[in-house]
């Protein structure tokens, strides 16, 4: 008899929550056209960044890179570029080479499965569990952060939700309360192509209506909205008036400092640039050129001299901050001007490469010549130019290739909205 009434709670429990979503959902493009392909990009998207954001990003991706098999035919500067400001840009590289996976090994089609999209390249037991809930109907607990929040809440939990007895108690929690699995079919739309029903996927849907709930309701770092959650009937966390305990606060480890001085090298319309090696942090992004520790105006002059680079003219730039998960940026900035007809360059430091306009604008009537065919591989920036690429070395671009083909991280933002 106990065990009964277990169960029909729990059906009540997602009964309650579906009906809530149906009323209440948030429309967002890749919930409307649910592709296995758009769930992914999109899933990937979302870690770390926030849906607002998301979705300029997301159409500007699908437009250049519609499907599996123009991703992995893209090359590194262009795929980079487009996710230029969404950051950990690992994100993409993991992407990218997923889908030469996906082409070599599945006919460029995702697997239907969490289980077998786990042996993908770059895919996560989250990120698995999206895909096959929201795109194939498959009955599985996508667990991110605003379902580990709800759960905390729900059952009162105050162990952590960083090691894996967490985690694994949330994914026990939601999968009981989850609806029967139910594959096959499509959604029902409008004329105008919306959805008319939320629930055409109940399994997929209970996961979006979970995240919803966290990230409208069942608010972090703040008081969460239970006059207004569907479930603060089953929340014992609220039925003992202890909300704002859980989740369970746990210390951070406080992050890694380092200070940088940046250098804005204009040479007439042009801006210098480096690569950044392919490895490590900000890996084979283009940056400004910079150094270690905060420079005084005769050390980055001496610095500057060792590049030999002889500035007109130096000005110094307000400081700026970046943050990154495990460490931070204190920059201290310099604009440098340089005289356009002075040779660049000291014995012994190598070229600094110079590309002019024309050059650039005739690479730029190549390029759109090589986008109008996606399925062939494509021709790099140097291949194209006959200029020679060297990790680490520095040289000057038009603005408008940089805003166009050159992926700058946003750590340098604020000194790039400069130009």
């Amino acid at each position: 008899m106990k065990k009964t009434c277990k169960v029909k709670q729990e059906l009540i429990f997602s009964d309650v929550l579906l009906r809530w979503y149906q009323e209440n959902r948030r429309i967002l493009p890749w919930r409307e056209d649910p592709t296995p392909y758009h769930v992914w990009i999109s899933e990937i998207m979302l870690q770390q960044t926030r849906v607002e954001a998301v979705k300029s990003y997301y159409a500007r991706f699908l437009a250049e890179l519609p499907d599996i098999a123009s991703l992995a035919a893209s090359e590194e500067d262009h795929y980079l570029k487009l996710w230029e400001g969404l950051g950990y840009y690992s994100r993409v590289r993991n992407l990218h080479r997923a889908a030469g996976q996906l082409m070599a090994e599945h006919q460029g089609r995702m697997p239907d499965t969490a289980e077998q999209l786990l042996r993908i390249a770059g895919i996560g037991p989250y990120t698995a569990a999206a895909v096959a809930s929201m795109s194939f109907g498959e009955r599985i607990p996508a667990i991110d952060g605003n379902l580990l929040r709800c759960f905390s809440r729900l059952s009162a939990y105050s162990g952590s939700l960083r090691d894996r007895s967490g985690r694994q108690a949330a994914y026990r929690f939601f999968l009981d309360r989850m609806p029967p699995e139910s594959r096959g079919g499509m959604p029902r739309r409008n004329e105008d192509g919306i959805l008319q029903d939320a629930l055409w996927n109940p399994c997929g849907a209970f996961n979006q209506a979970m995240m919803d709930l966290g990230a409208m309701i069942c608010l972090p770092n703040g008081q969460p909205k239970c006059g207004a959650c569907p479930l603060a009937v089953f929340c014992i966390a609220h039925r003992l008036g202890q909300e704002g305990d859980f989740p369970v606060k746990e210390e951070k480890k406080p992050r890694r400092v380092e200070k940088r001085t940046v250098f804005l090298l204009r040479r007439g319309e042009e801006i210098a640039l480096r690569k950044r090696p392919a490895r490590g942090l900000l890996a084979g992004l283009y940056e400004l050129p910079n150094t270690e520790g905060t420079l005084t105006e005769t050390e980055a002059l001496q610095y500057l001299s060792g590049l030999g680079i002889a500035p007109l003219r130096l000005r110094r730039l307000p400081p700026a901050r970046h943050i990154f998960t495990h460490k931070e940026w204190d920059m201290s900035g310099y604009e440098v001007f340089i005289d356009e007809l002075a040779p660049l360059g000291a014995p012994g430091k190598g070229e600094v490469r110079c590309e002019d306009s024309a050059a650039w604008a005739d690479r730029k009537k190549q390029s759109q010549a090589i986008a109008l065919n996606r399925s062939k591989p494509r021709v790099s920036p140097a291949q194209r130019s006959g200029a020679e690429e060297t990790a680490g070395g520095i040289f000057f671009a038009p603005r408008a290739a940089i805003r166009e083909r050159y992926p700058v991280p946003s750590a340098f933002s604020a000194y790039t909205v400069l130009f």
